[in-house]
């Protein structure tokens, strides 16, 4: 049995710890906030009509076998914790020109819903994209998702099957593969979507990253009734059913690694040091690199940061009955682009992207709102905050309120206008995140996406990373993955 301290209450850090309590290890969890959840948030407002209830983090549960493997590994059933609800549609796009195209979890209706929405050659593109996006899945499945990935070498030195390669397409874009593979350019925005998903530039992200649509696309998108912040509370259900201490509040100040390994942590307004055999950061890469361990490190690939994200919480009169997920695209997809990411190389720095695809999540879940009004989430991307050529000082007077105007009018230009039937409106800046989660700048996923992100392996013996901005990734399967890969690696028996 090992001493583990796991810094971090987020998913990463609680599925970390409950599968490492259940094989007999002595965990304690410390969390600086005072709910656990991390990115999970949620956010109450109180009205005389009754509560609105939303989730300020992610929307959307997909790849829900991760989560039911989670909970039996811990002697649970998901089913006992929480009410897993199926979407369809998964996402309703809405296209300029007012087109729209519903997403589902079959991919042979999907195509036919592309074909009947814009033709026979846009169905049959779409065909022929989903058949390279289920050789890299698979391939990304077997040799990657579920495996330590410490460097470059690890990954060139997996038995990639030639026709994985040819799929994968090294060194080539998403852009690439949409351009090669799509004509109509409404499925190429749908695609470059799901770059952003990994926080990515799809302009740069990795051709590997047509994996990101097969897995929502597959699998489906699931709704957890009472909000995606019931995964934090079953989480913590766990954890303490199986004897982990979980402390909120505490704020862990440094990682304790002389000579190699780690000897435990240092807390805020503490002398004494906590010890520890092992410990599990939850907590960006970043952060871990430059201010936990003693001597400060640099890791190539944290200075490439993901987009952050610009959030409203809407209170809306009426029922207007939108799908529980809508995207509306711009006219200009790579104006948001340069917007959000800037280019440092040539000076140009980021800013609000004046015309954004704004994502508007609305549950149907008497749970979350009073009867006769809706909760909507309402999310664009944006640049991270900070001073940085591309990073936006989203602390600036008058910026957060003006870009939350401007946001409803675009709402309203593509024929959703709520602006006179808002009850209450909130605002959630890359500043906010940053202060609320310890994520740098509010970056959501921590580095842009990609196939290689900093390894679960620390730098000392006994430290480990989880959580979205380590291996193999953002979002909430891949944060559960990141659990499952350290709590196998660390074993029953750490030595």
């Amino acid at each position: 049995m090992a001493r583990i301290v796991v810094i971090g209450a987020g998913v990463g850090g609680l599925a970390t710890a409950a599968r490492l309590a259940v094989t007999g290890h002595e965990v304690t969890v410390f969390e600086r906030a005072d709910t656990v959840g991390g990115k999970l948030g949620r956010y109450v407002h109180d009205t005389p009509a009754g509560a609105y209830r939303f989730d300020t983090g992610p929307s959307l549960v997909t790849l829900p076998q991760v989560l039911h493997d989670l909970f039996e590994a811990t002697g649970a059933k998901l089913d006992e914790y929480l009410d897993l609800v199926p979407l369809d549609p998964i996402v309703r796009h809405v296209f300029p020109g007012g087109a729209t195209l519903d997403s589902c979890a079959d991919p042979a209706e999907f195509t036919a819903r592309i074909g009947a929405a814009f033709g026979d050659r846009a169905a049959a593109d779409w065909q022929r994209l989903w058949r390279r996006a289920t050789r890299v899945w698979a391939a990304s499945h077997r040799d990657v998702l579920r495996r330590t990935i410490d460097s470059p070498r690890d990954l060139a030195a997996l038995a990639w099957r030639l026709g994985d390669l040819t799929a994968i397409a090294p060194g080539r874009t998403l852009r690439g593969v949409s351009r090669r593979h799509l004509s109509d350019p409404r499925l190429r925005m749908l695609l470059d979507r799901y770059a952003t998903y990994t926080g990515a530039d799809p302009r740069r992200a990795p051709a590997a990253l047509v994996a990101v649509p097969y897995a929502e696309l597959a699998y489906g998108g699931w709704y957890l009734r009472g909000g995606l912040g019931t995964l934090a509370d079953a989480l913590l259900s766990r954890c303490l059913d199986l004897g982990v201490v979980v402390r909120t509040g505490t704020t862990v100040t440094r990682i304790d690694a002389a000579g190699g390994r780690v000897h435990g942590v240092r807390l805020a307004g503490v002398a004494a040091r906590v010890p520890a055999d092992v410990v599990v950061a939850n907590v960006d890469a970043l952060t871990v690199y430059r201010e936990l361990l003693p001597t400060p490190r640099r890791l190539a690939g944290l200075t490439d940061r993901s987009l952050a994200g610009f959030v409203l919480l809407l209170g809306v009169r009426g029922d207007s009955g939108p799908a529980h997920h809508t995207v509306f695209f711009p006219d200009d997809h790579d104006a948001e682009f340069d917007a959000v990411f800037g280019d440092p190389g040539r000076g140009v720095r980021a800013r609000p992207a004046v015309d954004p695809t704004v994502f508007v999540t609305v549950a149907d879940d008497p749970t979350v709102r009073p009867d006769g009004h809706e909760a909507w989430f309402v999310l664009v991307n944006a640049a991270r905050h900070g001073t940085a050529t591309g990073a936006v000082d989203w602390r600036r007077p008058g910026l957060a309120e003006a870009y939350a105007d401007r946001i409803l009018d675009v709402l309203a230009e593509r024929g959703v206008d709520v602006r006179n039937r808002l009850v209450f409106r909130e605002i959630r800046t890359p500043a906010d995140l940053d202060a609320a989660t310890g994520a740098p700048g509010g970056a959501i996923y921590g580095t842009a996406g990609g196939l290689l992100r900093p390894a679960n392996r620390g730098p000392a013996h006994g430290l480990w990373l989880v959580g979205g901005s380590s291996h193999p990734g953002g979002g909430l399967p891949m944060v559960t993955l990141s659990a499952q890969i350290v709590a196998d690696e660390i074993g029953p028996a750490w030595a």
